[in-house]
């Protein structure tokens, strides 16, 4: 069995959580206190994650970090979820490659600020976050445009890594999905009908923290 260690804030343990359950395959959920520096910490570092970042598999004899590393792995194991043919696998690896360089990188750091940050997001940073975040939003809304997923007409790990932060509470980030880009929202509703999906308080271990700032 797969074990996942993470917490319930974390959108990039959801990714993977997610797809587990869409894949069917049981998984234990392992609480990582990463609010109060867990994996800060230089024996959790050793021991776990050197990188000092959940989620973290733990897959038998092997361990993996990384959300993007992880799907990709699932996906090729349990032969869905990666693209149907080259062409789509590709598309499928660029989408991830935006989303972990780009799209959750700058709206996940964003969130953090706003709710959890031990000080109040700093204006300056702020004014560096959003011009990106929405230029990112932007090309995903247009993407998804007359069209029901990231790539060809099924869902994907693409899909799964763009949305894993995006089914948290609208005051956690600010960024009311319908208002602003409805048609991230309609995609993000039709994720949440697929069978597996769950809501990340739900699902995951940890209690839910109300947004500081």
């Amino acid at each position: 069995m797969y074990r996942l260690h993470g917490l319930a804030q974390s959108g990039n343990t959801f990714k993977v959580a997610f797809a587990l359950r869409v894949l069917q395959q049981p998984c234990e959920l392992v609480f990582v206190d990463f609010m109060n520096a867990a994996t800060r910490s230089p024996q959790w570092r050793a021991e776990l994650n050197p990188m000092g970042e959940i989620p973290v598999l733990d897959d038998g004899p092997r361990r993996l970090t990384q959300s993007g590393a992880i799907l990709t792995l699932l996906a090729r194991r349990h032969g869905a979820l990666g693209g149907r043919d080259d062409d789509e696998q590709f598309e499928v690896l660029r989408w991830l490659l935006f989303d972990n360089h780009k799209f959750t990188s700058y709206f996940a750091t964003w969130r953090y600020m706003k709710s959890f940050a031990p000080t109040p997001p700093d204006p300056a940073v702020r004014a560096f976050l959003m011009p990106r975040i929405e230029n990112c939003f932007g090309i995903v809304e247009q993407h998804l445009s007359g069209r029901e997923f990231l790539v060809g007409d099924a869902l994907t790990i693409a899909d799964l890594s763009l949305s894993g932060y995006l089914f948290f509470p609208t005051e956690e980030s600010g960024i009311d999905l319908p208002a602003r880009y409805p048609a991230i929202a309609r995609w993000v509703q039709r994720l949440r009908e697929v069978p597996g999906w769950q809501d990340p308080y739900d699902m995951l271990p940890g209690e839910r923290i109300a947004p500081k700032w």
